[in-house]
């Protein structure tokens, strides 16, 4: 018995050693669903990527309307958290540390990431995610642009390409146009040789012939009469945007 106990005393003093030697790093925190409230500023441990993995030093945080859903629960009948969790999707930073069988990057490159759940949210100094999660940053962008970017690229890239199948020759109506995935998805479109037509506020009508559309709507502007006949449409839903696209003009 006397046996036992040491080798048990010598097990609990050694893991809490290795605890204690985690580096800590800061991050926003959520231990249970709500408002703003329930987000709390804390000290938690670093992670450590595991083999496919890389860890990233945090420089910029992207904040999406879909963070505060997650946040208050809206899709907490589909799928649990698992609580304490850290929210955000979006970052751009520096490499860290690689796991053994990461072949894309090194540390010291600088990426921007679209980071998932399942491994660490991006309201941290640090954030893990896969190779295949994260691209390498261009230069052209700063990190606060790139951490901008993948949530909505996403969003209309898997709206118009991966659902919608948009290829050369068609039209796409885009509301929303001057918003995060509207700005995209007009890109996107004009990129596969789609004609764009897009909606958008009086304000805003310069940036979407900026963007390339090749017909600007101002859904303010209640006198104007535009008839789109569609001979098929698709349409789909995502943060208050919705498309449609068609075959025919």
């Amino acid at each position: 018995m006397a046996v036992l106990q040491y080798v048990f005393a010598i097990a609990f003093a050694t893991t809490s050693s290795a605890r204690a030697a985690e580096p800590p790093m800061k991050a926003i925190v959520i231990h249970e669903y709500g408002g703003p409230e329930v987000l709390k500023y804390e000290d938690v441990p670093r992670p450590d990527p595991k083999d496919d993995q890389i860890l990233v030093r945090v420089i910029a945080a992207g904040v999406n309307p879909v963070d505060g859903m997650i946040r208050s629960g809206m899709f907490a009948k589909y799928e649990k958290a698992v609580f304490p969790m850290i929210p955000g999707a979006d970052i751009a930073g520096v490499v860290e540390k690689v796991g053994s069988k990461v072949t894309k990057f090194k540390p010291g490159d600088p990426v921007f990431a679209y980071v998932t759940l399942k491994n660490s949210g991006g309201y941290a100094e640090y954030a893990l995610m896969t190779e295949h999660e994260a691209a390498p940053k261009p230069n052209s962008l700063t990190y606060v642009e790139a951490a901008a970017v993948p949530v909505v690229a996403l969003t209309a890239w898997q709206a118009l390409i991966d659902t919608a199948k948009l290829s050369h020759g068609q039209t796409v109506l885009i509301h929303g146009g001057s918003g995060g995935v509207g700005t995209f998805a007009i890109q996107i479109a004009k990129a596969r040789g789609a004609k764009v037509i897009a909606t958008a506020s009086t304000a805003n009508q310069d940036l979407l012939k900026g963007l390339g559309a090749d017909v600007v709507i101002d859904y303010t502007n209640r006198s104007s009469k535009t008839s789109l006949k569609m001979s098929t449409w698709y349409s789909i839903r995502s943060e208050r945007i919705l498309w449609r696209v068609r075959t025919a003009w």
